[in-house]
């Protein structure tokens, strides 16, 4: 449905939310001694992920329309890389429209051929995944997210949540760019009017694109950065920002991004008639969600480029009414924070976690490779780090209130 601002509407089905413990990750020669194995990146095998692509595309073969959106991952033409998506469901191809970098029609006629294509998403999350003794490493509800980091393809099966794409091939971006020396990094950024740059760490609902999108800045990006020799650069073409709770009083620039273009995702209605949007509503989830190209906000600064980064903001939802201790290192690798309502399947309300460099998630090597790039970038550019809790202060979630940017810390190299 069109809402009554001309926003497109629509819902991801049963999973609102990522799936991370579905996700799945090619174990081979290739893999097999950089991945950071574990919990968060969990092995499956080579003929496994076939079986798996080949369902795949079987099933988008019988569908009368396949949506194919083509695009970059990242503003900086010489990190960039070539991304075709293959969707059955009109909102994820607009979806993708929107977070990746849209190409000219010059560069799509040059770059947008089949043996330059750096990676593939075959979308096929309507087609639940069989359960079957010939698919090993699966889990028992369907659900899978495989990406084959070799051959940079990423398949998604029994999640229709458009998150999954977004988050599947900034997962591929961790394992690619440190490799080519670029650090990857779950942040947002803005610029202020000198052209000093500021990086947000934080995980889902912590407020990276809410302080980020601050009017008196220009907005870079609002959550997934890459940091080079020359500066930082955003990997994505828009934003998707939590819209629970949105206002015009207190969110202007992402409540007017509301509008033809952007994609409203999991969200209620006032009334069917008006078509508007009832953005306090729970009934589907508390991860409510809006994504629009980042030429929506005024203040954007494209090309999404900025110099070496003057700040950088450390956002702790704090659940518990602590603080840990004060050190930048073990803070980057630790990532004390919290897991917001409704950001991940079964996560109901705010739960305490410690998620390694703000996104523990979507780091595919040892989470040392990133903070060792960081803190020689921190210190060869002389950028200062802070720490402000964005969760709850006074006592525990439930007892204490929500205090925006409270207990700040901070220090310097």
């Amino acid at each position: 449905m069109i809402n009554n601002t001309g926003a497109y509407c629509a819902y991801s089905g049963l999973r609102t939310g990522r799936s991370p413990q579905d996700k799945r990750i090619v174990f081979d020669d290739k893999t097999k001694l950089d991945v950071w194995w574990g919990d968060v990146n969990i092995p499956i095998p080579p003929e496994s992920n076939k079986l798996l692509e080949e369902m795949a595309i079987a099933y988008l073969n019988t569908k009368k329309r396949v949506f194919i959106t083509d695009g970059y991952l990242g503003w900086d033409p010489r990190y960039r890389l070539k991304c075709r998506v293959l969707t059955t469901r009109s909102y994820h191809a607009l979806f993708m429209r929107n977070m990746l970098v849209v190409p000219s029609d010059e560069e799509l006629k040059e770059d947008f051929v089949a043996n330059k294509i750096d990676i593939h998403v075959l979308n096929a999350g309507e087609f639940m995944a069989p359960v079957s003794p010939l698919i090993k490493g699966l889990g028992s509800d369907g659900c899978c997210v495989s990406l084959n980091l070799s051959k940079n393809r990423m398949t998604i099966l029994g999640t229709q949540f458009a998150g999954e794409m977004k988050k599947g091939l900034f997962s591929m971006l961790h394992y690619h760019m440190p490799k080519k020396g670029v650090l990857s990094l779950h942040a947002s950024a803005n610029e202020g009017p000198g052209g000093d740059c500021t990086l947000l760490f934080g995980l889902s609902g912590t407020g990276k694109s809410t302080l980020a999108a601050d009017p008196s800045r220009r907005l870079i990006g609002d959550d997934e950065h890459c940091w080079t020799h020359d500066g930082i650069f955003n990997v994505e073409g828009g934003c998707y920002a939590k819209c629970i709770g949105l206002t015009e009083e207190k969110e202007p620039e992402i409540f007017r991004a509301v509008k033809f273009g952007a994609v409203l995702e999991n969200v209620a209605f006032y009334d069917q008639h008006t078509r508007e949007v009832n953005f306090h509503d729970l009934t589907i989830t508390e991860n409510t969600r809006v994504s629009f190209p980042l030429e929506f906000i005024p203040t954007a600064n494209i090309p999404a480029i900025g110099q070496h980064p003057h700040n950088m903001i450390f956002l702790t939802c704090d659940a518990c009414g602590v603080f840990p201790p004060e050190q930048a290192m073990y803070h980057f690798i630790s990532g004390y924070t919290a897991k917001v309502a409704g950001t991940e399947v079964g996560v109901k309300e705010p739960v305490p976690t410690f998620s390694t460099c703000f996104g523990a998630a979507f780091l595919s090597l040892h989470p040392t490779v990133y903070a060792e790039m960081m803190f020689k970038k921190m210190k060869k550019h002389h950028t200062t780090a802070w720490l402000i809790n964005t969760g709850w202060a006074g006592g525990k979630y439930g007892i204490g209130k929500v205090r925006i940017l409270s207990n700040i810390l901070f220090w310097e190299f």
